[in-house]
Formats: C-alpha cells, sequence, structure tokens
C-alpha cells in the first residue's frame, strides 16, 4: 500500500519490486490480485498516469512505449493505451525543440545534432524531419 500510495504502479512492476524483497511469490501475488479485484491496483490507470506524466515533460511516443516494455507492461496494452491517450505529439515535439533550440539547423552538423536530441526524446522520425525542414 505504501508504494501505491506514491504514485500508480502496474501489476508487474509492484510484483518485481516486492519479489527484490525476498518475501513469497505466491503470497505477493495473492496480495496484488486482491488489490487488483478491489480497484486499488489498475494497470489501465497506470498506463494513463504513466503516459501522461512523460507527455507533459516533452518525452514522445517511442520513448515512452521503450520504458513501459522496460517496466513489463504488455505490448499490446501500451499500443491502446498510446491510440486513446489524447496528445498532439507533434505539438510536443515542437515544443521540446523550440525550448532546446529556438532556430532551424543551419548546418549538417546541428541538423544531426537536432535529429539526435530529439529521436532519444522519443519522437517518430518522420515527425521530426517534417519539423527540421
Amino acid at each position: 500500500m505504501d508504494l501505491l500510495a506514491r504514485r500508480e504502479h502496474s501489476y508487474q512492476e509492484l510484483e518485481q519490486k516486492l519479489a527484490r524483497k525476498k518475501l513469497d511469490i505466491r503470497l505477493i501475488r495473492q496480495q496484488l490480485d486482491q488489490l487488483r479485484d478491489e480497484g486499488l491496483l489498475s494497470d489501465a490507470r497506470f498506463l494513463e498516469s504513466f503516459i501522461r506524466s512523460k507527455a507533459n515533460s516533452g518525452i514522445g511516443p517511442i520513448r515512452i512505449r521503450e520504458e513501459l516494455i522496460y517496466k513489463g507492461v504488455n505490448a499490446e496494452a501500451i499500443k491502446l493505451a498510446l491510440e486513446e491517450a489524447d496528445f498532439d505529439w507533434e505539438a510536443i515535439l515542437y515544443s521540446v525543440w523550440q525550448k532546446k533550440f529556438v532556430n532551424k539547423p543551419k548546418c549538417n552538423k546541428e541538423k544531426a545534432k537536432q535529429v539526435r536530441f530529439l529521436t532519444y526524446r522519443g519522437f517518430d522520425m518522420n515527425q521530426i524531419m517534417r519539423l527540421i525542414n
């Protein structure tokens, strides 16, 4: 409950955290199932919260997807949650770009730097190239 009080967690994420404390895995799963049944643990709520938080801090959908996969979230659930997320990814991309660079690149070296930065932030190469060109 202490972990859930701080922020939303996925079932898999909580299971991994608790397993690291050398607790019985059957007891962990039993308790997590009970929390899920009571509505206190929800993967859908976790996905929504995580995506909103990352998008609001300028992270794109590709990096969000990778971070969620790393946390053990089902790829199909991630795809569905990203499709349902009501974000204008191009506007977020533009905002991130504008905060960091302000001006369009003047040479290939600057262009490569901007592309690397925006790719690292998790934006689609097609969107990046449309913005920079």
